[in-house]
Protein backbone atom coordinates (compact mmCIF):
# COMPACT_ATOMS: atom_id res chain seq x y z
CA UNK A 1 0.00 0.00 0.00
CA UNK A 2 0.96 3.68 -1.18
CA UNK A 3 2.19 5.98 1.86
CA UNK A 4 1.35 9.88 0.99
CA UNK A 5 2.46 13.04 2.27
CA UNK A 6 1.80 16.54 0.75
CA UNK A 7 3.27 19.46 0.47
CA UNK A 8 2.17 23.05 -0.15
CA UNK A 9 4.84 24.46 -2.94
CA UNK A 10 5.13 27.16 -5.42
CA UNK A 11 5.80 25.06 -7.90
CA UNK A 12 4.55 21.68 -9.34
CA UNK A 13 6.87 18.86 -8.66
CA UNK A 14 6.00 15.02 -8.02
CA UNK A 15 8.73 11.95 -6.24
CA UNK A 16 7.95 9.15 -6.46
CA UNK A 17 10.27 6.61 -5.02
CA UNK A 18 9.24 2.90 -4.20
CA UNK A 19 6.67 2.19 -2.26
CA UNK A 20 5.86 5.35 -1.11
CA UNK A 21 4.65 8.33 -3.40
CA UNK A 22 5.39 11.72 -2.11
CA UNK A 23 2.67 14.39 -4.03
CA UNK A 24 3.11 18.06 -4.39
CA UNK A 25 -0.02 20.03 -4.82
CA UNK A 26 -0.75 23.41 -5.48
CA UNK A 27 -3.73 25.42 -5.21
CA UNK A 28 -5.04 22.29 -4.02
CA UNK A 29 -4.66 20.27 -7.05
CA UNK A 30 -2.99 17.04 -7.61
CA UNK A 31 -0.69 17.26 -10.64
CA UNK A 32 0.52 13.72 -10.71
CA UNK A 33 -1.78 10.74 -10.89
CA UNK A 34 -2.07 8.04 -7.65
CA UNK A 35 -4.33 4.78 -7.56
CA UNK A 36 -7.82 5.75 -6.17
CA UNK A 37 -7.05 4.99 -2.80
CA UNK A 38 -4.73 8.00 -2.34
CA UNK A 39 -6.89 10.02 -4.55
CA UNK A 40 -9.90 9.93 -2.13
CA UNK A 41 -6.99 10.39 0.80
CA UNK A 42 -5.86 13.44 -0.70
CA UNK A 43 -9.18 14.54 -1.69
CA UNK A 44 -10.53 14.44 2.10
CA UNK A 45 -7.16 16.27 3.38
CA UNK A 46 -7.19 19.19 0.37
CA UNK A 47 -10.81 19.46 0.99
CA UNK A 48 -12.17 23.50 1.32
CA UNK A 49 -13.57 24.03 5.03
CA UNK A 50 -16.57 26.55 4.49
CA UNK A 51 -18.54 28.23 7.21
CA UNK A 52 -22.33 28.19 6.83
CA UNK A 53 -24.57 30.92 8.74
CA UNK A 54 -27.65 29.98 9.11
CA UNK A 55 -29.56 33.24 9.99
CA UNK A 56 -33.44 31.96 9.49
CA UNK A 57 -35.13 31.66 6.53
CA UNK A 58 -37.59 29.16 4.18
CA UNK A 59 -34.63 26.56 3.35
CA UNK A 60 -34.56 25.56 6.92
CA UNK A 61 -38.09 25.49 8.45
CA UNK A 62 -40.36 22.57 8.98
CA UNK A 63 -43.80 22.38 8.67
CA UNK A 64 -46.83 22.78 11.40
CA UNK A 65 -50.22 23.05 11.95
CA UNK A 66 -49.57 26.68 11.40
CA UNK A 67 -47.65 26.52 8.41
CA UNK A 68 -43.95 26.74 7.86
CA UNK A 69 -42.00 27.53 11.27
CA UNK A 70 -38.34 27.64 12.28
CA UNK A 71 -36.96 24.93 14.57
CA UNK A 72 -34.01 25.33 16.36
CA UNK A 73 -31.77 22.37 14.71
CA UNK A 74 -33.97 20.74 11.89
CA UNK A 75 -31.53 22.29 9.35
CA UNK A 76 -28.57 20.77 10.34
CA UNK A 77 -30.13 17.64 10.98
CA UNK A 78 -31.71 17.30 7.81
CA UNK A 79 -28.40 17.83 5.82
CA UNK A 80 -26.64 15.09 8.11
CA UNK A 81 -29.19 13.19 6.42
CA UNK A 82 -28.29 14.25 2.98
CA UNK A 83 -25.32 12.10 1.47
CA UNK A 84 -24.78 14.82 -1.68
CA UNK A 85 -23.38 16.72 0.57
CA UNK A 86 -21.06 14.45 2.01
CA UNK A 87 -19.25 13.31 -1.12
CA UNK A 88 -15.41 13.68 -1.46
CA UNK A 89 -15.71 16.16 -3.88
CA UNK A 90 -18.09 18.68 -1.51
CA UNK A 91 -15.75 20.93 1.07
CA UNK A 92 -16.57 20.85 4.46
CA UNK A 93 -18.22 22.72 6.25
CA UNK A 94 -19.12 24.26 9.31
CA UNK A 95 -22.95 25.07 9.95
CA UNK A 96 -23.70 28.60 12.89
CA UNK A 97 -27.34 28.43 12.95
CA UNK A 98 -28.25 31.76 14.80
CA UNK A 99 -30.29 31.79 18.03
CA UNK A 100 -32.94 32.92 17.63
CA UNK A 101 -33.95 32.27 13.73
CA UNK A 102 -34.46 35.30 12.03
CA UNK A 103 -37.37 35.63 9.40
CA UNK A 104 -36.10 37.99 6.92
CA UNK A 105 -39.10 39.91 6.68
CA UNK A 106 -37.93 41.20 10.28
CA UNK A 107 -33.85 41.77 9.09
CA UNK A 108 -32.51 45.34 10.48
CA UNK A 109 -29.36 46.60 9.91
CA UNK A 110 -28.50 45.59 13.17
CA UNK A 111 -28.39 41.99 11.83
CA UNK A 112 -27.03 43.07 8.95
CA UNK A 113 -24.10 44.05 11.39
CA UNK A 114 -24.20 40.26 13.26
CA UNK A 115 -23.83 38.84 10.09
CA UNK A 116 -20.80 40.77 9.19
CA UNK A 117 -19.57 40.43 12.66
CA UNK A 118 -19.80 36.40 12.28
CA UNK A 119 -17.68 36.69 9.20
CA UNK A 120 -15.21 38.78 11.07
CA UNK A 121 -14.80 36.63 13.80
CA UNK A 122 -14.22 33.63 11.66
CA UNK A 123 -12.50 35.17 8.58
CA UNK A 124 -8.76 33.45 8.96
CA UNK A 125 -10.50 29.87 9.86
CA UNK A 126 -12.37 28.98 6.74
CA UNK A 127 -12.04 28.93 3.23
CA UNK A 128 -15.39 30.62 2.33
CA UNK A 129 -18.73 31.73 3.62
CA UNK A 130 -22.38 30.71 2.78
CA UNK A 131 -25.22 32.76 4.38
CA UNK A 132 -28.16 30.96 4.55
CA UNK A 133 -30.96 33.74 4.12
CA UNK A 134 -34.74 33.92 3.76
CA UNK A 135 -35.67 35.39 0.39
CA UNK A 136 -37.70 38.53 1.25
CA UNK A 137 -34.82 40.87 2.06
CA UNK A 138 -31.96 38.86 0.62
CA UNK A 139 -30.88 41.24 -1.77
CA UNK A 140 -31.19 43.81 1.06
CA UNK A 141 -28.50 42.05 3.29
CA UNK A 142 -26.35 40.43 0.26
CA UNK A 143 -25.95 44.58 -0.66
CA UNK A 144 -25.23 45.89 2.83
CA UNK A 145 -22.83 43.30 3.21
CA UNK A 146 -20.70 44.18 -0.06
CA UNK A 147 -20.46 47.52 1.41
CA UNK A 148 -19.53 46.55 4.74
CA UNK A 149 -17.23 43.91 3.65
CA UNK A 150 -14.07 45.41 2.40
CA UNK A 151 -10.86 43.88 0.83
CA UNK A 152 -12.72 40.42 0.67
CA UNK A 153 -10.03 37.73 -0.07
CA UNK A 154 -12.49 35.19 0.46
CA UNK A 155 -16.22 34.27 -1.35
CA UNK A 156 -19.48 35.20 0.39
CA UNK A 157 -21.97 33.81 -1.16
CA UNK A 158 -25.94 34.44 0.16
CA UNK A 159 -28.28 31.68 -1.11
CA UNK A 160 -31.85 30.28 0.59
CA UNK A 161 -35.05 28.63 -1.57
CA UNK A 162 -38.27 29.30 -2.06
CA UNK A 163 -39.41 25.49 -0.64
CA UNK A 164 -37.75 24.23 3.27
CA UNK A 165 -34.85 21.63 2.22
CA UNK A 166 -36.91 18.96 4.45
CA UNK A 167 -40.27 19.56 1.08
CA UNK A 168 -40.11 17.43 -1.57
CA UNK A 169 -38.99 19.45 -4.67
CA UNK A 170 -37.41 22.08 -2.87
CA UNK A 171 -35.09 24.01 -4.28
CA UNK A 172 -32.49 24.83 -1.36
CA UNK A 173 -30.78 21.46 -1.92
CA UNK A 174 -29.77 22.58 -5.16
CA UNK A 175 -29.16 26.20 -4.22
CA UNK A 176 -27.12 25.12 -1.29
CA UNK A 177 -25.16 22.36 -2.93
CA UNK A 178 -23.83 25.06 -5.54
CA UNK A 179 -22.88 27.32 -3.48
CA UNK A 180 -21.00 25.23 -1.26
CA UNK A 181 -19.32 24.01 -4.18
CA UNK A 182 -18.79 27.60 -5.94
CA UNK A 183 -17.22 29.12 -3.07
CA UNK A 184 -15.01 26.23 -2.48
CA UNK A 185 -13.82 25.70 -6.46
CA UNK A 186 -15.03 29.01 -8.21
CA UNK A 187 -13.78 31.20 -5.55
CA UNK A 188 -15.21 34.71 -6.74
CA UNK A 189 -14.08 36.87 -3.89
CA UNK A 190 -16.96 39.45 -3.30
CA UNK A 191 -20.41 39.17 -1.86
CA UNK A 192 -22.89 37.50 -4.09
CA UNK A 193 -25.99 36.05 -4.69
CA UNK A 194 -26.61 32.33 -5.72
CA UNK A 195 -30.61 31.36 -7.01
CA UNK A 196 -31.50 29.13 -9.76
CA UNK A 197 -28.26 28.30 -10.99
CA UNK A 198 -26.63 31.84 -11.56
CA UNK A 199 -24.26 33.34 -9.52
CA UNK A 200 -24.71 37.15 -9.06
CA UNK A 201 -23.23 39.68 -7.60
CA UNK A 202 -25.07 41.01 -4.34
CA UNK A 203 -25.22 44.70 -5.01
CA UNK A 204 -27.02 43.74 -8.25
CA UNK A 205 -29.29 41.49 -7.63
CA UNK A 206 -33.37 42.03 -6.69
CA UNK A 207 -35.99 39.84 -5.87
CA UNK A 208 -37.94 39.91 -8.93
CA UNK A 209 -40.65 36.99 -8.63
CA UNK A 210 -42.64 36.70 -5.06
CA UNK A 211 -43.15 32.68 -5.69
CA UNK A 212 -41.03 31.53 -8.17
CA UNK A 213 -37.51 29.33 -8.30
CA UNK A 214 -36.60 32.15 -10.64
CA UNK A 215 -36.62 34.82 -7.81
CA UNK A 216 -33.67 36.72 -8.43
CA UNK A 217 -32.32 38.68 -11.30
CA UNK A 218 -29.62 41.44 -11.82
CA UNK A 219 -31.10 43.14 -14.55
CA UNK A 220 -28.19 45.64 -15.45
CA UNK A 221 -25.38 42.71 -15.10
CA UNK A 222 -25.30 39.39 -16.15
CA UNK A 223 -24.74 37.13 -13.98
CA UNK A 224 -20.80 36.33 -12.68
CA UNK A 225 -21.29 32.62 -12.76
CA UNK A 226 -24.17 30.38 -14.37
CA UNK A 227 -24.50 26.57 -13.09
CA UNK A 228 -25.64 23.99 -16.07
CA UNK A 229 -24.54 20.91 -17.03
CA UNK A 230 -21.48 22.64 -16.94
CA UNK A 231 -20.25 25.68 -14.54
CA UNK A 232 -19.47 29.03 -17.03
CA UNK A 233 -17.72 31.78 -15.41
CA UNK A 234 -18.27 35.21 -16.84
CA UNK A 235 -15.08 36.79 -18.95
CA UNK A 236 -15.70 39.83 -16.49
CA UNK A 237 -14.54 37.76 -13.34
CA UNK A 238 -11.39 36.78 -12.17
CA UNK A 239 -11.78 33.66 -10.22
CA UNK A 240 -9.42 34.03 -6.41
CA UNK A 241 -8.67 37.68 -7.27
CA UNK A 242 -7.00 39.04 -4.45
CA UNK A 243 -7.47 42.55 -2.58
CA UNK A 244 -4.88 45.27 -2.44
CA UNK A 245 -5.43 45.87 1.09
CA UNK A 246 -6.50 43.95 4.64
CA UNK A 247 -10.01 42.36 5.53
CA UNK A 248 -11.88 44.58 7.58
CA UNK A 249 -15.87 45.07 8.51
CA UNK A 250 -17.20 48.83 8.19
CA UNK A 251 -19.86 48.74 11.12
CA UNK A 252 -23.04 50.63 10.29
CA UNK A 253 -25.49 52.28 12.52
CA UNK A 254 -29.18 52.20 11.29
CA UNK A 255 -29.94 55.41 9.45
CA UNK A 256 -33.79 57.19 8.94
CA UNK A 257 -33.80 56.89 5.11
CA UNK A 258 -36.92 57.66 3.18
CA UNK A 259 -38.31 55.94 -0.03
CA UNK A 260 -40.85 57.70 -1.87
CA UNK A 261 -42.58 55.98 -4.87
CA UNK A 262 -43.65 58.45 -7.69
CA UNK A 263 -47.31 57.88 -9.29
CA UNK A 264 -49.49 60.06 -11.42
CA UNK A 265 -51.11 63.10 -9.04
CA UNK A 266 -48.78 62.55 -5.82
CA UNK A 267 -49.18 65.37 -4.06
CA UNK A 268 -46.46 67.65 -2.60
CA UNK A 269 -47.47 66.84 0.68
CA UNK A 270 -46.61 63.26 0.89
CA UNK A 271 -42.60 64.47 0.51
CA UNK A 272 -43.37 66.92 2.98
CA UNK A 273 -44.64 64.58 5.32
CA UNK A 274 -42.02 62.14 4.65
CA UNK A 275 -39.30 65.28 5.76
CA UNK A 276 -41.21 66.04 8.64
CA UNK A 277 -39.61 62.82 9.67
CA UNK A 278 -36.02 62.86 10.83
CA UNK A 279 -34.44 61.42 7.98
CA UNK A 280 -31.00 61.92 6.98
CA UNK A 281 -31.47 60.77 3.34
CA UNK A 282 -34.55 60.24 0.55
CA UNK A 283 -34.61 57.68 -1.82
CA UNK A 284 -37.21 58.62 -4.84
CA UNK A 285 -38.31 56.19 -7.20
CA UNK A 286 -38.92 57.76 -10.30
CA UNK A 287 -40.06 57.56 -13.76
CA UNK A 288 -38.34 56.02 -16.81
CA UNK A 289 -35.36 57.38 -16.76
CA UNK A 290 -35.79 59.59 -13.89
CA UNK A 291 -38.54 61.52 -14.67
CA UNK A 292 -41.08 63.44 -12.17
CA UNK A 293 -43.73 65.41 -11.94
CA UNK A 294 -42.87 69.50 -12.33
CA UNK A 295 -45.09 70.14 -9.59
CA UNK A 296 -43.56 73.17 -8.25
CA UNK A 297 -44.13 72.96 -4.56
CA UNK A 298 -43.15 69.32 -5.10
CA UNK A 299 -39.65 70.37 -6.57
CA UNK A 300 -39.68 73.19 -3.71
CA UNK A 301 -39.86 70.28 -0.87
CA UNK A 302 -36.86 68.43 -2.87
CA UNK A 303 -34.43 71.51 -2.52
CA UNK A 304 -35.43 72.59 0.72
CA UNK A 305 -34.86 69.00 2.07
CA UNK A 306 -31.40 69.42 0.22
CA UNK A 307 -30.39 72.50 1.57
CA UNK A 308 -30.86 70.84 4.67
CA UNK A 309 -28.59 68.49 3.94
CA UNK A 310 -30.41 65.56 3.40
CA UNK A 311 -29.56 63.14 0.78
CA UNK A 312 -31.95 62.55 -2.07
CA UNK A 313 -31.19 59.82 -5.02
CA UNK A 314 -33.04 59.29 -8.10
CA UNK A 315 -33.97 55.41 -9.06
CA UNK A 316 -36.23 54.52 -11.88
CA UNK A 317 -38.86 52.16 -11.00
CA UNK A 318 -38.28 50.40 -14.13
CA UNK A 319 -36.58 46.79 -13.18
CA UNK A 320 -33.79 47.72 -15.92
CA UNK A 321 -32.49 50.37 -17.00
CA UNK A 322 -30.80 53.76 -15.56
CA UNK A 323 -31.05 57.49 -14.38
CA UNK A 324 -30.21 60.12 -16.93
CA UNK A 325 -31.42 63.49 -15.58
CA UNK A 326 -29.86 65.71 -18.15
CA UNK A 327 -32.56 63.18 -20.68
CA UNK A 328 -35.89 65.17 -19.96
CA UNK A 329 -36.93 68.95 -18.58
CA UNK A 330 -38.82 66.71 -15.61
CA UNK A 331 -35.26 65.46 -14.54
CA UNK A 332 -33.43 68.19 -15.20
CA UNK A 333 -35.76 69.96 -12.89
CA UNK A 334 -34.90 67.65 -10.40
CA UNK A 335 -31.12 67.90 -10.47
CA UNK A 336 -31.46 71.84 -10.35
CA UNK A 337 -33.51 70.77 -7.02
CA UNK A 338 -30.31 69.28 -5.88
CA UNK A 339 -31.10 65.25 -5.91
CA UNK A 340 -28.58 63.64 -7.59
CA UNK A 341 -28.32 60.16 -9.66
CA UNK A 342 -28.47 57.20 -8.69
CA UNK A 343 -28.05 55.73 -11.87
CA UNK A 344 -28.49 52.25 -12.29
CA UNK A 345 -28.28 51.06 -9.02
CA UNK A 346 -30.80 48.57 -7.45
CA UNK A 347 -33.18 49.91 -4.33
CA UNK A 348 -31.54 47.81 -2.20
CA UNK A 349 -28.28 48.53 -3.26
CA UNK A 350 -29.03 52.37 -2.61
CA UNK A 351 -30.54 51.81 0.61
CA UNK A 352 -27.44 49.90 1.93
CA UNK A 353 -24.91 52.17 0.45
CA UNK A 354 -26.82 54.90 2.35
CA UNK A 355 -26.55 53.25 5.71
CA UNK A 356 -22.84 52.61 5.05
CA UNK A 357 -21.61 56.14 3.68
CA UNK A 358 -24.11 57.91 6.54
CA UNK A 359 -22.22 55.38 9.43
CA UNK A 360 -19.12 56.97 8.58
CA UNK A 361 -19.95 60.47 9.02
CA UNK A 362 -19.11 62.19 5.99
CA UNK A 363 -20.40 65.48 5.68
CA UNK A 364 -23.06 66.25 3.27
CA UNK A 365 -20.98 66.89 0.23
CA UNK A 366 -18.51 64.25 0.20
CA UNK A 367 -21.40 61.94 0.84
CA UNK A 368 -23.35 63.38 -2.14
CA UNK A 369 -20.17 62.50 -4.21
CA UNK A 370 -19.61 58.82 -2.71
CA UNK A 371 -23.26 58.18 -4.06
CA UNK A 372 -22.38 59.13 -7.36
CA UNK A 373 -18.94 57.13 -7.50
CA UNK A 374 -18.63 52.69 -8.17
CA UNK A 375 -17.46 51.17 -4.69
CA UNK A 376 -17.98 48.21 -4.82
CA UNK A 377 -19.48 48.03 -8.50
CA UNK A 378 -23.21 48.58 -7.57
CA UNK A 379 -23.33 50.63 -10.69
CA UNK A 380 -22.83 51.43 -14.04
CA UNK A 381 -21.79 55.00 -14.81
Amino acid sequence: MHSVSIAKLNKPLNVIKGDTVALFITDDSAIIALPELDRRVISVMARKHIYIAYTGGTIGMQKSSHGYVPVAGFMEKQLAGMPEFHRPEMPEYTIHEYDPLIDSSDMTPEDWQLIADDIRKNYEQYDGFVILHGTDTMAYTASALSFMLENLGKPVIVTGSQIPLAELRSDGQANLLNALHIAANYPINEVTLFFNNQLMRGNRSTKSHADGFNAFTSPNLPPLLEAGINISVSSNVTVGKQPDGPFQVSDITPQPIGVITMYPGISHEVIRNTLLQPVNAMILLTFGVGNAPQNPELLAQLKAASERGVIVVNLTQCLAGKVNMGGYATGSALAEAGVISGFDMTPEAALAKLHYLLSKGLDYETVKAEMQKVLRGEMSL
